[in-house]
């Protein structure tokens, strides 16, 4: 998810045409604008700002409406020191998973 001017799209994001639809289908892989209210865009965009925030889209689901619906939440990244620490616990956990075998 971005930021263009003061509106939030999601990049790219594949909804596959509408199979029984006709030429003017819609583009399956476009960018989508995310409908927030102005309090709701203020606050993601300040988070946004900081550093290592970013917006992850985490559900996509259909309402009964025919409505997409899409979950997004605000994510903080990991520091180099997280990532190996992790990375190291992966490693410790697959060779114990090799040696039961």
């Amino acid at each position: 998810c971005a930021f263009v001017g003061e509106e939030l799209f999601v990049k790219g994001m594949n909804i596959s045409e509408y199979r029984f639809g006709t030429y003017n289908n819609h583009e399956p892989k476009r960018d989508r604008k995310l409908l927030l209210t102005k309090r709701e865009l203020r606050k993601l965009k300040s988070k946004v700002n900081e550093k290592g925030y970013t917006i992850v889209p985490t559900l996509l689901f259909i309402n009964e409406k025919g409505y997409a619906k899409l979950e997004i939440a605000l994510a903080k990244g990991k520091h180099t020191y997280d990532k190996r620490a992790s990375l190291k616990e992966k490693d410790l956990k697959r060779e114990i998973a090799r040696n039961r075998m």
